[in-house]
This record gives C-alpha cells, structure tokens and sequence, in this order.
C-alpha cells in the first residue's frame, strides 16, 4: 500500500513540476513524504517492490 501511495505521489509531482508551478511546493512536499514512507518501509525489513 505505502508503494502505491509513493507511486500516486510521485506522478504527482511530475505534473507539478511539468505544469502547475501555483501548486508546486505543495507537490514536493507529496514528494518528500513519499520518500520518507518508502525509506521507512526499507529500514523496517519490508520488501519495497512487492
């Protein structure tokens, strides 16, 4: 589940950066949150691709 959210919030982000720029803090943001869940995952043991 926390992949998919990355996922969402990354494609997120990539619109952000391509287009919205009135928005745009607001999607890097979305993107260091993602980053965050997928370390945490990674530091827990978790498998992050699955």
């Amino acid at each position: 589940m926390l992949v998919t959210i990355a996922t969402i919030l990354l494609l997120l982000w990539l619109l952000g950066v391509i287009g919205v720029y009135s928005i745009g803090w607001f999607i890097h943001i979305l993107l260091v949150i993602a980053i965050i869940m997928f370390l945490i995952r990674i530091i827990q043991g978790r498998n992050p691709i699955a």
